[in-house]
């Protein structure tokens, strides 16, 4: 089952499983190029106090997304 990573809390471990249809194209290929691809996992770092943005550390590095952009996105909650 996919969720949100606005779902997720502090320190959970996630993994991207694809897009939301209906995305706007443009953010899509704006998540890919930032190294969100199917299969990557990632770990909530910082949420904002009301939910936007969240920060998430992938690949060694730091990415902040706003709402809308981490809407797109597809993810399943990994072990660890």
């Amino acid at each position: 089952m996919s969720i949100s990573i606005g779902d997720m809390e502090i320190n959970s471990r996630g993994k991207v499983v694809g897009y939301a249809a209906g995305g706007a194209k443009n953010y899509r290929s704006k998540l890919l190029a930032m190294g969100l691809t199917r299969g990557t996992e990632f770990t909530v770092t910082r949420v904002a106090p009301l939910g936007d943005p969240v920060e998430i550390n992938i690949r060694g590095f730091n990415l902040t997304l706003r709402k809308a952009e981490a809407d797109i996105l597809l993810v399943e909650r990994s072990g660890g």
